[in-house]
């Protein structure tokens, strides 16, 4: 049975790996180890603004998702964007990313957060499914992106 908790800097290596995975499979990213590395490392460095939790079957992440908080000025309250949710693919099927998403769901409860806002792919009706099972509707807002540039360096 795999474990749930919270990523650190040494989980920074395998969880570049999970992300290579998913952003793989997404249509507008491409992925780039040294990329993935550089965000997970700034995000763990942010302290309480961001959780990473990950599941992990014999000391490897095998799953994982990442919390965002802000501050809703509609809601005056703590408000998180869910991002980088991916179970690998040799564990699917397998209750992993249902175990994940409920302990995202209390870690953000147990931050008194308000809401939880998520992205997935236009087509990808198998994340929409799982998402809706958790509660998650679809927003009738849009999104918009603005690339200020391709890459960041430190």
């Amino acid at each position: 049975m795999p474990t749930i908790r919270s990523a650190t800097h040494a989980d920074v290596g395998p969880l570049a790996d999970l992300l290579g995975e998913l952003f793989a499979q997404e249509q507008e990213f491409a992925p780039d180890r040294t990329q993935q590395s550089r965000g997970l490392t700034l995000l763990l460095d942010r302290g309480d603004t961001v959780r990473i939790i990950l599941a992990e079957d014999n000391g490897l992440p095998i799953a994982m998702g990442v919390l965002h908080y802000s501050i809703s000025t509609y809601l005056g309250s703590p408000v998180a964007m869910l991002e980088d949710v991916i179970v690998t693919s040799a564990h699917r099927g397998r209750g992993v990313g249902q175990r994940l998403m409920a302990a995202i769901i209390e870690q953000a409860r147990a931050d008194n957060i308000a809401r939880i806002t998520l992205l997935t792919d236009h087509d990808n009706t198998a994340a929409q499914d799982f998402y809706a099972g958790f509660g998650f509707t679809r927003s009738t807002m849009a999104p918009f992106r603005l690339m200020l540039t391709q890459s960041l360096t430190a």
